[in-house]
């Protein structure tokens, strides 16, 4: 299974909106057949695995990462596939929350006499699709918010220059955080301020493409001649409901409307859009407002930290901007999930203690505005 969900890892820039999954048939103790799921479309892990194999899937067992498909979607269901090839038994780490799946592989084949067991580095698996599990069981994406601070806890000198206060290892290491997510977010503050494109740079980005960049932009202020314009790749533009139209930018963006909400896009409506359309998980890339809003209103479900060995002084910029609690026993506390050297830098990866209570897309919490 391990094997499995190495193999599966080889589609964490490219199978979105689908997850990524992995499989390998064993028989007689040897490895005869492997693939992965490369990108949405495309086979599937197990339809690669068995094609490999041959007629040695006959007697085989297969460990698949996620529950095989029992539905006709893009591709034929994997389950059937497994049948037809004759494989004694399969090996899932975890049922596939999908609805149309959702435990009808696993039936079809216990009813097709394959014995099946299911669990096996199942925290592996949900770990490695973590975005496609929280939009099939939540209706939302998961949503991690992208920082890079100094010491004292600032993003940019007082007259907004911060290129660079973390090092080049760790903007390096910032690009795959950016080929996993099917979409990068920012404000228009940051796109006016700082001009971004938001691409991949990496090696192989044109193998993977570009995730959807997407501006918050309450009044469509988004300039004809941003940066990000020149780049491929879709950009949508989220505006308030009277924001002006814009005919300069007409076939270079795509615009949706959310509701405001004092004066502020409503951010659950948001995330529960971007999930219909779907986005697995959302990259957030801000100023301290928007960052900072983000965090309080309950929905990141990870933050990246990349810490500077540097102090900016008092009067830098801070790198958010976040209500001051009424007592220390309101403090937004949080859990650490890893810490790694990045170059001279540390990236700390934190996320909500298990206790925060869960979310519902109809809560009123919101965006800043833009």
């Amino acid at each position: 299974m391990r094997q499995a969900l190495e193999l599966a890892r080889r589609g964490l820039y490219t199978t979105h909106p689908n997850p990524r999954v992995g499989c390998v048939l064993v028989r007689a103790g040897e490895v005869v057949g492997s693939g992965w799921h490369r990108r949405a479309g495309e086979a599937h892990a197990e339809v690669h695995a068995l094609a490999q194999a041959g007629e040695l899937a006959r007697g085989a067992t297969a460990y698949v990462t996620l529950e095989p498909c029992a539905h006709h979607g893009r591709t034929p269901p994997c389950a059937d596939a497994l049948i037809a090839a004759g494989v004694a038994r399969v090996v899932v780490a975890m049922e596939d929350p999908f609805p149309q799946v959702a435990g009808a592989g696993l039936a079809r084949l216990r009813a097709a006499g394959i014995a099946v067991d299911v669990g096996v580095e199942a925290a592996a698996a949900a770990e490695l699709n973590a975005g496609f599990i929280s939009r099939q069981t939540r209706q939302r994406p998961w949503i991690r918010v992208k920082l890079g601070v100094s010491l004292d806890g600032r993003c940019a000198l007082a007259d907004g220059r911060s290129q660079w206060i973390t090092s080049a290892q760790a903007r390096a290491d910032v690009q795959h955080w950016r080929a996993c997510s099917s979409a990068i977010v920012t404000g228009i503050g940051s796109v006016l301020a700082d001009d971004p494109r938001l691409t991949v740079r990496l090696p192989d980005a044109r193998e993977h493409g570009t995730p959807e960049r997407i501006v918050l932009d309450s009044h469509f202020r988004l300039p004809a001649r941003s940066r990000m314009l020149d780049e491929p790749g879709p950009i949508l533009v989220v505006t308030g409901p009277v924001a002006p139209d814009r005919a300069d930018l007409a076939g270079r963006v795509e615009q949706i409307t959310v509701p405001l909400h004092d004066g502020a896009l409503h951010w659950s409506r948001l995330v529960f859009a971007l999930a219909q359309r779907g986005h697995n998980e959302l990259l957030v890339e801000a100023g301290p407002r928007l960052a900072g809003a983000v965090i309080e209103s309950g929905l990141v479900d990870e933050l990246i930290w990349y810490l500077a060995p540097a102090f900016l002084g008092h009067a830098a910029r801070p790198a958010l901007q976040m209500r001051e609690p009424a007592g220390l026993d309101e403090l937004s506390r949080w859990s650490w999930h890893s810490i790694d050297p990045v170059g001279p830098d540390l990236r700390l990866i934190l996320r909500p203690p298990p206790a925060a209570p869960t979310w519902s897309w109809t809560d009123p919490v919101r965006a800043p505005g833009c």
